[in-house]
């Protein structure tokens, strides 16, 4: 399940991020124990850990080192914080069950240049405004120019060329 959307990072990776700064005890393929702070979790799981204390995987061996990187494919498991479990991320997700995956209000809404770009797709696929070059067609369509079989002419051409014919009587001026 996403936590973001589509294509992104899952609710393990999240938490992971939202776990930074906190003290974490990862356990490792070779058998090694690694407690410190987590500094910077990357969307590979791959941690970069301050302060540590490392157990190694015979008993008794233990050293302090002041970071270490532990790649992600090297991890079994994470302990993480009892404070993650009131992190925001549940709150999203209670929130998507319970509105069948709907963001929350006012989450993942585009503005400026892209909310325009996506307004002006939504109005071409339900047929409204066809833009420049009237018919809405484009490369391949049916041609525009001229007169059609026996009847007036007809606006637009294939999309340049300027502005598009009147809709609705009137200039395109709105004169």
């Amino acid at each position: 399940m996403s936590v973001v959307g589509n294509n992104r990072v899952g609710i393990p990776i999240v938490l992971l991020h939202d776990a930074e700064g906190a003290v974490i005890t990862v356990e490792t393929k070779r058998g090694e124990l690694i407690r410190g702070l987590l500094f910077e979790a990357e969307d590979m799981m791959n941690l970069y850990i301050k302060k540590a204390v490392v157990l190694g995987p015979t008993p008794g061996a233990k050293r302090k080192v002041e970071q270490v990187y532990v790649r992600g494919t090297e991890i079994v498991f994470i302990v993480l914080p009892e404070m993650l479990r009131h992190a925001p991320m549940f709150q999203r997700i209670k929130h998507w069950r319970k509105h069948g995956g709907a963001p929350p209000e006012g989450v993942g809404m585009a503005v400026g240049q892209t909310a325009a770009i996506l307004r002006k797709a939504s109005e071409r696929r339900r047929g409204g405004f066809g833009g420049r070059g009237g018919g809405g067609f484009g490369r391949g369509g049916p041609p525009m120019g001229g007169r059609g079989p026996g009847g007036p002419p007809m606006g637009g051409g294939m999309g340049r060329g300027g502005p598009p014919p009147p809709q609705h009587g009137g200039n395109y001026y709105g004169r």
